[in-house]
């Protein structure tokens, strides 16, 4: 039973690569494979309900591995890495699914934001320790119910929602406005990093 919180955090970048996938397959940017009609809707669905599961675990192997006194170094180290392979795993496969600048615009921010502040962990690491913000712990959870509200909405008719064009409207507002303010906190929280590792650098 102690390596459940392990196994489910490895169950989330599984499904994290088959959003990508998915998505990627369903836009027709995947070589060699021609997906069409019914099989667009089918990887549509699928990968929000795949994206939906793994955003669900995110919390449940925290929860787990602490209820279980199954913490460990390498769940430790896993769980960040799943969360982050997620996010961009689903930024990538927005990105190739909706071309609208108010989808890859924020989206790129968050990818440029993940990449740099990973980079400068690992070439800060055994320096400096980073600690985690109050913000920064909020980040991911805004980030995902952001990603999970474009993928509905990018998948509205694979999901069988109503057509009429109000609540489709709405909804593609509201996804974007929690996109860009995802963008901004994560931004910020880059900054706050960036601040962090300044500082402990010129005192050392």
């Amino acid at each position: 039973m102690k390596a459940l919180p392990n196994l489910i955090t490895g169950l989330r970048l599984a499904l994290s690569l088959f959003v990508f996938f998915a998505l990627a397959t369903a836009a027709g940017d995947m070589p060699g494979v021609d997906a069409s009609g019914g099989a667009i809707f089918a990887l549509d669905r699928w990968a929000v309900f795949a994206f939906a599961v793994a955003a669900v675990t995110d919390f449940f192997d925290g929860w787990l591995a602490r209820r279980l006194d199954a913490t460990s170094v390498w769940g430790a180290i896993l769980d960040p890495i799943a969360d982050k392979v997620l996010v961009c795993a689903t930024v990538l496969g927005l990105m190739a699914l909706a071309a609208s600048p108010m989808v890859v615009v924020p989206a790129a921010l968050i990818l440029f934001r993940e990449f740099t502040i990973s980079a400068l962990r690992e070439a800060t690491a055994g320096r400096v320790t980073l600690a985690v913000t109050l913000l920064a712990k909020w980040k991911t959870t805004l980030q995902l119910v952001a990603l999970g509200a474009e993928l509905v909405v990018a998948a509205w008719s694979a999901l069988d929602l109503p057509p009429d064009p109000r609540p489709i409207l709405a909804a593609t507002w509201t996804a974007h406005a929690l996109l860009w303010l995802a963008a901004a906190v994560t931004l910020i929280t880059g900054a706050q990093y960036l601040w962090q590792a300044r500082k402990a650098l010129a005192a050392d």
